[in-house]
């Protein structure tokens, strides 16, 4: 398995090696041993979610309060997706940018994103289902989203999606600089912080 770490701090893409043969493939989807190489600890698995998306689906911008937040390693198990990791670290020397990570059935790829990021993704294809792998169970009185459509941000969704599906949710969630004025937003040296003491308990 390889662990790559992406232009955002803290965040990774870990591809698989899979074994195929007559009867199929078969590979390691998850490691923590190996993650935590790279991140000095390794997370705790508390919760594993599932999600089940139409093509045109756009889930997001999700993301929790820090300290604890959600640590988040998602993956796709059927049809495929665009993933984003958003960096709404205030204080942080990548704030506001993002990178995004196809996540399919070919080369099984997953994220890993840490405490404090933001999540995304949009669906390629009909029935496409990601798995979530997430370190603190969900809260909602300290979960709060941006609207993934924020022109400030700039996700770059697929061709074929200017108008994609969105919750009622997500649709009135605030822009990145609205959640800032709002002091929604977890601050870079707070999610520091709280990376460090889980290194200190590892």
């Amino acid at each position: 398995m390889e662990v790559r770490p992406l232009s955002i701090a803290d965040a990774y893409e870990i591809t698989p090696r899979q074994m195929k043969d007559d009867r199929g493939v078969f590979l390691e989807s998850f490691r923590g041993d190996l993650l935590a190489e790279h991140l000095g600890h390794r997370p705790e698995i508390v919760q594993t979610n599932v999600s089940v998306s139409s093509r045109g689906t756009v889930r997001g911008i999700h993301f929790a309060d820090v300290p604890p937040s959600q640590a988040k390693y998602i993956t796709a198990l059927t049809g495929s997706l665009l993933d984003f990791v958003v960096d709404i670290r205030v204080g942080s020397p990548t704030f506001g940018q993002w990178e995004a990570i196809l996540l399919d059935t070919v080369d099984r790829r997953a994220v890993y994103l840490p405490e404090g990021m933001g999540h995304a993704f949009a669906a390629l294809e009909d029935h496409t289902t990601a798995m979530y792998l997430v370190t603190s169970p969900y809260n909602p009185g300290r979960e709060h989203g941006i609207h993934p459509l924020d022109p400030a941000i700039g996700l770059e969704l697929p061709e074929g999606m200017r108008e994609p599906l969105l919750s009622a949710k997500d649709a009135d969630a605030p822009t990145l600089a609205e959640a800032e004025q709002q002091s929604l937003l977890p601050t870079y040296a707070a999610c520091r912080e709280f990376y460090a003491s889980l290194l200190e308990t590892r």
